[in-house]
Parts: C-alpha cells; structure tokens; sequence
C-alpha cells in the first residue's frame, strides 16, 4: 500500500506531528475519491476509505505497545510509552477532523449535502439542547455520558475483534466532529458574507476560531478516552493472537490494559461535564 509506506509507529512516535498532515492527507484522498466513484454513498464510503488507509499503521500500533507490555514491568514507565502512541493517533485524528472541517466549508454547498449527508442527519439526531435548569442539565449530563461510555465500550470491543477496529468508530466520530464544527463555521461566515474588507476578514478567522474551539473542548477529552479504550481492546486483543495469555506476564497486560481503561472513563467523565457545564456558557 502506498499510504501505508509513508508512516510507521516507530517514526510516529519520534515524530507525532507528521501524523496531522498523513491523516488530513488520508482524509481528503477518501473524500475525493468517494466523490469520483461512489457520490451518491459518499458520505459513508469516504469513511471506510479513510479507515482502510488507517488500519496498517493502527495496528502496527497496537502490535508494538502490546510487545512493550512484554517488556516493561514498571507500569509507570509503560503508562509514559503508551502516551507517545496516544499522542500521535491524536494526531492523526485531527488531522482527520481538520480536513473533514476544510472539506466541508470549502466544497459547494450541493456537493456537501451529499458529502456529509448521514453525518449531518446524526448530528440532528443528537442535538441536546441544554437549559439552564440544574435537575435538566444533570440529565442531560448522565445521557452525553451514557452514550459515551456505550461508544468507548464499541470502540474497545472493535478494537478487540478486529484489532484496529477502534480506528472505525474514530474516524465515524471525526466525520460528524468536522461536519459539525464546518456548519458552524460556514453558517457564522454567510453573516458576514455581505461585506468585504479587513474587519469582514478579521471576522472570518474569529468565526473559525471560535468554531474549532467550540467542539474541541469537550471532543479532545472525548477522543483521548476512546483512544485509550481503543488501545486496551488492541493490547489485548494482540495479546491473544499471539498466545501470550499462556505467559507470566498476561497478568502484568491485564492490569496494563484495566488502567488504560479507567484513565478513559476518566476522560469522558471530563469531557461530559465540560460540554453540559462549560461549553454552554461559553458559546
């Protein structure tokens, strides 16, 4: 695969941010090539595109943080080698994320409704709207972090299956995060689109701003935690290809992974209260 040659963990992890440019690269390839051969279904298969390109340097990822468990006893240093693989698959998202946004805001607006149709139908089956109201918004928190526990739990059992599974959840959750964030965007632009000059300029780069600020604050907890789960589901899932349950240190990979998975629920306890509590007031 020529994709797959650009990149691998090892050079990913000395280099996190090179992973950025490869996923909005993988990205806009899926997008462009969807348009060209499967318009009517693009909004789907330009997801899968973008996962197939992602799936080899995934699960190379979760191949070598699974053989670092076999190695490293001291579970604070494992903890820190998991993190240079966490920071650059959060890179690689949004890198992802970024381009669906571009994407989005930058293609006609015919060709977006066919690009991000399902995406956009998710995002308005989604769409709590919070009051100011303590009892209400507690609800809305328990369900915001309900679903989010159900999707971790998704992207873990993928990831536990199909060992890069986790990747597919990812990518899904990205498309509905750049189609979100690029109707934001877009909507706030049309506003200014009347005027032209250095404030109506100025505008527009406090409109994107604002509008990739708006869903990072709670989408980067949020992503971090089914990272991790995704990891954990990966580890594990190695783990018993490989037969490794037979060895002494299948207990040492239990406990790695039970960590991973409480630092997850962790995130998206943060998250959930940051886009019930916070983000609100904010925006």
């Amino acid at each position: 695969m020529v994709l797959e040659s650009l990149l691998n963990p090892l050079k990913a992890e000395r280099r996190p941010w090179e992973m950025f440019f490869i996923g909005f690269l993988y990205a806009s390839v899926g997008i462009l090539l969807s348009l060209w051969i499967f318009k009517d279904q693009a909004s789907l298969i330009m997801v899968f595109l973008t996962v197939m390109a992602c799936v080899p340097i995934v699960y190379n990822t979760m191949k070598l943080e699974e053989s670092k468990d076999m190695k490293i006893s001291k579970e604070k240093l494992l903890l820190k080698e998991h993190n240079k693989a966490i920071v650059f698959l959060m890179f690689l998202f949004l890198g992802i994320t970024l381009s669906f946004v571009t994407w989005y805001v930058f293609l006609p607006s015919e060709t977006t409704n066919i690009v991000f149709d399902k995406q956009t139908s998710t995002i308005q089956a989604i769409n709590n709207k919070v009051s100011g109201n303590a009892f209400i918004q507690f609800s809305v928190f328990t369900k915001i972090l309900l679903n989010n526990i159900k999707v971790l739990a998704f992207a873990t059992l993928f990831a536990f299956i199909y060992g890069a599974g986790a990747i597919f959840i990812l990518t899904w959750n990205a498309s509905v995060i750049g189609a979100a964030i690029g109707n934001f965007i877009r909507s706030n632009i049309s506003e200014y689109a009347s005027a032209i000059g250095l404030s109506q300029f100025s505008n527009y780069f406090s409109v994107v701003s604002i509008g990739l600020l708006k869903y990072s604050l709670h989408g980067i907890p949020e992503m971090l935690a089914y990272f991790y789960g995704g990891l954990a589901g990966g580890i594990i899932s190695i783990a018993i290809i490989k037969e490794h349950y037979k060895s002494e240190k299948f207990a040492h990979i239990v406990f790695d992974i039970s960590e991973l998975l409480i630092i997850s629920l962790s995130f998206l306890l943060i998250a959930a209260l940051i886009e019930v509590y916070i983000t609100p007031i904010l925006f």
